[in-house]
């Protein structure tokens, strides 16, 4: 067999080989990775790139060699589940930054991280003011989490009393072109309810590139032709917009008649609608 097929088998196979010890040992972000588990895959890189090349001559030797660093992180990552001192051994402890609005100067420096480096880690969590923070730890694979102060941290409707919907994940129904059962059928649709709203906005299907359904129902698409601008459902604004138009109806009603009876009726009605819409009011406009 001549050489550079031998190379090329190798180089194939052993690629097999390399995505399946991915897959074993795990799905790792590599934005997040602890240094072990980096230098485990450029290990396993090396070791694979030598084999394919022929530089190591004894291919027992290389598969002996690439099973060790496929499988000791497994086992390392299994025994750091079970025993916490080989967590920390292995994979490390949060070092705290800031603690109560002060920098911990030691812990800097075993960070081995400058005041330059933290401010900039802080600017890239949006905190440009160091004055802000009430609590910054480095997490074992060297990002930095930030705890503001409470008067410092962004306003949510909790804390203005504010009640909002539910969401859940929107669900994408449609692809390419090409509609997509799966999604429909977990949201109680089907493909006649997706064509109905495909005409009302005057689309045909070839032409969407991504359709979803919201939690509420609605369908927004993205076309293949930019040029064609569709109008966006407005279900619920429009229905609230419609709830605003009977309360005022009622407030106006009951102005302009001058039989009791009748002003009690559309007062009493007016009061009901605006409990109603103040209700309603996080879930259609929100």
């Amino acid at each position: 067999m001549q050489e550079w097929i031998e190379i090329l088998l190798r180089s194939f196979s052993l690629l097999v080989l390399v995505l399946f010890s991915a897959r074993v040992i795990g799905k790792k972000n590599m934005a997040n990775v602890t240094p072990f588990t980096f230098m485990s895959y450029i290990a396993i890189a090396v070791i694979s790139a030598l084999i394919s090349t022929k530089v190591i001559k004894n291919i027992a030797f290389g598969f002996i060699a690439l099973g060790v660093w496929v499988l000791l992180p497994v086992a390392i990552d299994y025994l750091s589940i079970k025993s916490k001192l080989i967590h920390d051994i292995v994979i490390g402890k949060g070092t705290v930054l800031i603690k109560n609005g002060k920098i911990m100067e030691e812990n800097l420096l075993r960070a081995r991280i400058t005041g330059e480096e933290l401010l900039r880690d802080l600017r890239s969590k949006n905190v440009f003011n160091l004055a802000d923070v009430e609590f910054a730890l480095m997490e074992s694979n060297g990002e930095i989490n930030v705890f503001m102060k409470s008067d410092k941290k962004p306003l949510t409707a909790h804390d203005i009393g504010k009640k909002v919907a539910p969401r859940s994940e929107s669900q994408t129904v449609i692809l390419d072109g090409t509609p997509l059962n799966e999604p429909l059928t977990s949201l109680g649709l089907n493909q006649g309810w997706l064509k109905t709203q495909l005409d009302k906005m005057g689309v045909s299907i070839d032409n969407v590139f991504i359709g979803q359904v919201d939690s509420s129902g609605d369908l927004y698409v993205d076309l293949f032709d930019d040029s064609i601008n569709i109008p966006q459902p407005k279900v619920k604004e429009m229905l609230y917009a419609n709830l605003e138009k009977c309360h005022a109806d009622f407030m106006k009603y009951a102005l302009e008649t001058k039989n009791e009876e009748a002003k009690n009726m559309y007062q009493k009605n007016e009061q009901k609608l605006k409990e109603l819409k103040e209700k309603l009011e996080p879930y259609l406009l929100r």
